[in-house]
């Protein structure tokens, strides 16, 4: 199990295994998750930019020229008034 002490300006060095398993580099930030039970679980705040291709195209739809997304948020609009 990895440790890690508080020093007297409440900050702690995260353990290389820690560091090397959440992929974590200088610069990144982290996440602190505090459940109802208690436990607090560390994750990385930092996402690879890599991981989102694909995420917004769906090859079965068509792109949206952006006259026509103009269009959709004029008539959004009127629909909301």
């Amino acid at each position: 199990m990895a440790e890690a002490t508080l020093t007297s300006k409440w900050q702690m060095v995260i353990p290389k295994p820690v560091r090397e398993h959440l992929g974590l580099h200088p610069g990144d930030r982290v996440d602190f998750l505090i459940r109802e039970d208690g436990e607090v679980v560390v994750r990385s705040a930092t996402a690879d930019v890599r991981a989102l291709k694909g995420l917004l195209r769906q090859s079965s739809r068509q792109p949206v020229s952006l006259e026509m997304m103009q269009k959709a948020v004029r008539r959004r609009a009127k629909e909301l008034k």
